[in-house]
């Protein structure tokens, strides 16, 4: 599903990133921890193709067996807007629109039918319990329910891998517990694959794979 060598990322000379190689498998739930500043966010951003590695001769970044580095600008957004699907920390939903709204604008982005993506949407809201808030605004409904319809958004163009920076950071510990069982059940149901930055330690002693980040480097032990 991913497979990478040699990325490294470093900001006026200063390594941030040095990972030598890395793999991810279809279906798993991957966890990315570690202190802050350990290089947690500009790993996922590389993976998710948000960011760009060193351009170094060594360095190779395949997603669905695509080489990564060899695409342009152009097919890089329509492979990440077609494949990838991404949940933020503060949801990023837009308040001039109301939920269900949100969802379908990465579809529109990829050109797709409007009518399509609106059942589509009223589809993934009845799979995550909250059909019933479609027409609200998002500044009217709860944390809980906004990170359920940004996942929902993430989810709109069918995406293999979900990129999740911190979901949870922002919830209480129920509604943290009810997002992380969402994921698995979208696994084993859908066959998704998560990879998220987390400090939350229950989510990722539950994932099937924890990378542990300290300096910008994987620790192994």
């Amino acid at each position: 599903m991913i497979k990478a060598k040699k990325l490294k990322k470093s900001y006026n000379d200063n390594v941030v990133l040095d990972i030598p190689s890395l793999k991810i498998d279809q279906s798993q739930i991957v966890s990315i921890c570690g202190p802050s500043g350990a290089g947690k966010t500009t790993l996922l951003n590389i993976l998710g193709t948000l960011a760009r590695a060193d351009d170094l001769k060594e360095t190779s970044l395949k997603i669905m067996n695509e080489d990564i580095g060899k695409m342009s600008l152009n097919e890089l957004a329509k492979f990440r807007n077609n494949h990838l699907g991404f949940i933020f920390q503060f949801h990023e939903l837009l308040d001039e629109f109301n939920v269900i709204e949100n969802i379908i604008i990465p579809g529109l982005v990829a050109n797709k039918e409007k009518n399509l993506l609106l059942k589509k949407a009223t589809e993934i809201l009845d799979i995550l319990n909250i059909a019933d808030l479609k027409f609200n605004n998002p500044k009217n409904i709860s944390g809980g329910e906004r990170q359920r319809v940004a996942v929902a958004r993430s989810l709109i163009n069918s995406p293999s891998i979900i990129f999740a920076d911190e979901p949870s950071g922002n919830l209480d510990a129920r509604n943290a517990d009810e997002l992380h069982n969402l994921f698995f059940k979208l696994r084993d149901e859908f066959g998704h694959t998560f990879v998220i930055v987390t400090h939350n330690e229950k989510l990722s002693k539950i994932s099937d794979k924890i990378l542990k980040l300290v300096d910008g480097k994987i620790q192994t032990n």
